[in-house]
């Protein structure tokens, strides 16, 4: 295994702080290298970001729209003495319905570049496979996207998609079969075919340069957050929230607010069935320090260093890591991470369907989960009432049958959507 890390603003290149650095096989080591030069010569270029910025307003539909969300506020809320205004960034009205296609289409243009001939991916939920399929089906590059076979059956929808756009899903049966071990399978191809093909990770995690690329390519979410939020309301939020899984819409919209000292920033993620029973993906919360997929972070590992199994009902949150990103964030005390339960999660879902019609994603439910949480903390802190805004990384459309199992979707759920 190498240890080779380069360019990153910190103590050293490829970490941040005592996180990140690349630990992986030899053979892959040239061709990181390439993508670390290619990340500087060519994605940092006037030309590529034109270009990346050209298809993600005329084809994507950014920006996305930043939503009041008053009724869900008062419904947090009542008395209105905590919450003076809550934002939402709706990266849930991207072309194909996540903030995932921002990576994805920028890594696929990167790929063709390069001269790649062949595009590989892992994913979760299955919105990064959807949105690499969707960026090559419009490049014209063949596709493969790796998924854990527990998520290919509670994902379905985002298979069938990913079949219609030409892609070949390849399902993974070892393991928990979730997206730990697609993203393992996914690094074994690489490995196998470095010169032809690119891998196109979903998360900014992973050996360096991934975790900088992907989170260069997904800041337009707090670039653009900031500049509405300032505009539509005038200040700063005094809070950002996102949910966490590997933490690519978390650290995009964080870049956006992190030289502001007074913007506090908080990431969600899964607690599952509670921390104490062991099933959960609280990586953040309950892990240890460890390498995984050529990062040192932190991760779900024993004692003797091996990683365990994550769960939570969200297939995008199903992982024993995180990005180095958010570990050294937590370590320096720059953001604070919270986790939200299954239930919480799904309770989480149905209030934003009744008070603000909006159906979303299991993962992101697990952000919104934690806002009272947030908004007294908040509160308690600044003596006054706070404006919040989280991120709506994705729609739930994927997620209507675990909802309908869990009798979210089934009948009218009481008074509560009344205006």
């Amino acid at each position: 295994m190498a240890d080779a890390p380069s360019t990153v603003a910190g103590e050293r290149p490829g970490y941040f702080g005592e996180f990140g650095g690349r630990f992986v096989a030899e053979t892959l080591v040239p061709a990181l290298s390439e993508l670390e030069q290619a990340y500087q010569e060519i994605v940092l270029s006037s030309e590529f970001q034109a270009e990346w910025r050209g298809l993600l307003e005329h084809y994507v539909g950014r920006p996305t729209p930043l939503t009041s969300a008053e009724r869900l506020a008062r419904a947090l809320d009542p008395d209105g003495k905590m919450v003076r205004r809550l934002w939402l960034k709706r990266e849930d009205l991207c072309h194909t319905g996540a903030h995932k296609i921002n990576n994805a289409l920028g890594q696929v243009l990167l790929a063709k570049k390069l001269n790649k001939t062949r595009i590989i991916a892992e994913t979760g939920a299955g919105q990064h496979g959807v949105a690499t399929a969707t960026a090559c089906a419009m490049l014209g590059l063949p596709c493969e996207v790796y998924m854990g076979a527990v998520d290919v059956e509670r994902q379905a929808p985002n298979v069938a998609r990913m079949h219609m756009l030409g892609t070949k899903v390849i399902a993974v049966q070892s393991g928990s079969r979730t997206l730990k071990d697609a993203m393992n399978e996914a690094l074994r191809d690489w490995v196998t075919n470095v010169r032809t093909t690119h891998y196109c990770v979903g998360s900014a995690a992973g050996p360096h340069p991934y975790p900088v690329l992907v989170a260069e390519l997904q800041r337009v979410i707090g670039d653009e957050a900031r500049a509405q939020v300032l505009e539509r309301g005038g200040r700063l939020p005094d809070a950002v929230i996102a949910c966490v899984g590997g933490g690519s819409n978390a650290i995009g919209t964080f870049r956006g607010f992190q030289g502001d000292a007074d913007v506090a920033l908080y990431g969600v993620e899964a607690s599952g069935e509670g921390i104490p029973s062991g099933k959960h993906a609280a990586t953040l919360t309950a892990g240890r320090v460890g390498v995984l997929h050529g990062s040192r972070t932190k991760v779900l590992s024993d004692d003797n260093g091996q990683i365990l199994e994550a769960h939570s009902i969200s297939a995008g949150l199903d992982y024993p890591g995180v990005g180095p990103e958010h570990a050294s964030l937590q370590a320096t005390g720059r953001a604070h991470y919270l986790a939200a339960s299954d239930e919480e999660a799904l309770a989480a879902a149905a209030e934003l369907a009744l008070t603000e019609g909006l159906i979303i994603a299991l993962e992101t439910a697990h952000a919104f989960a934690r806002l009272g949480d947030i908004a007294r903390i908040e509160f308690e802190q600044r003596g006054r009432p706070v404006d919040l805004l989280v991120t709506l990384s994705g729609r739930g459309d994927k997620d209507l049958a675990t909802y309908t199992a869990h009798g979210l979707g089934r009948h009218p759920a009481g008074s509560g959507g009344a205006a």
